[in-house]
Order: C-alpha cells, then sequence, then structure tokens
C-alpha cells in the first residue's frame, strides 16, 4: 500500500535538529554550567553528526525519537507501506550500533536519549558521564 500525500507531507515536517527534547536537554545542560558543541562530526571521515558533543571528553550525544530509531518501548510498524518502513527502521538502527562501535573504537563514549526520556533526568546522566570523564574516574 502506498503512503498518502497527506502523510508522506507530515512526515516530512518531522525535524531532524533541535527537536524540542533536544533543546530541552540542551538547556538542561548549559544551565549547570555544561559547554559543548551542537550537530558536529566526531570522527572526520565518517558522515555521522552528534547532536551534542563535548570535544574535549570525547562524549557524543545522540536525542533518538522513538519512531525514526525504533526504541524498544515506543516504536510502531506503520501498516501503510510496511515493507518500506520497516528497511527504513531497522537501517537507521543498524547506523546507530555502526556509528556506536565506530565511535568507540575511536576512543569516544556514546551516549543515546530516548526522545520520551525526561531531560532533565538525562542531562544529569550526561553531566555525571562528562564529568567522570574529566576527573578521569572513567578509567577507573
Amino acid at each position: 500500500m502506498e503512503t498518502s500525500p497527506a502523510i508522506r507531507a507530515r512526515m516530512s515536517r518531522q525535524r531532524s535538529r533541535n527537536t524540542e527534547v533536544e533543546m530541552t536537554l540542551r538547556r538542561a545542560l548549559y544551565a549547570t554550567g555544561m559547554r559543548y558543541r551542537v550537530h558536529r562530526r566526531p570522527l572526520k571521515g565518517v558522515r555521522r553528526e552528534a547532536d551534542i558533543l563535548f570535544a574535549g571528553t570525547k562524549v557524543a550525544v545522540f536525542v533518538d525519537g522513538c519512531f525514526w530509531h525504533g526504541c524498544p518501548q515506543h516504536a510502531t510498524w506503520p501498516k501503510n507501506n510496511a515493507a518500506f518502513w520497516r528497511t527504513k527502521i531497522e537501517g537507521n538502527k543498524r547506523r546507530d550500533l555502526d556509528t556506536d562501535e565506530r565511535l568507540t573504537a575511536a576512543g569516544w563514549l556514546v551516549l543515546r536519549v530516548w526522545e520520551h526520556e525526561d531531560p532533565i533526568e538525562a542531562a544529569a546522566r550526561v553531566r555525571g558521564v562528562v564529568e567522570a570523564r574529566r576527573s578521569g574516574a572513567d578509567k577507573a
């Protein structure tokens, strides 16, 4: 079954950057004194951007949408054009795993925040990891 023009239009309007969850997370981090880069590639030659990047401590944060990244709690499989969407979402999951493996191999710590997570709690988790890496506590 083909995707309707209305659904196609709605999906094309979905933001991939600066989503509400991402902005709330960034504001919460900034309010605690954390400074970071946004939408940057952690590795040269790898066409993947982290949503939030702490270059000095090599921490890359990705804010993943439940639908687009196949959240184990909230993912849904559309009935219309089901094969296309399953292929798309499974491909996104494989790319995410590949990204995590490449960054980890290069010494980065990857954090993934689901869109359904409380951004304040996620910010506390991110801050804890970044501070642990700054102090060297994660190497113990």
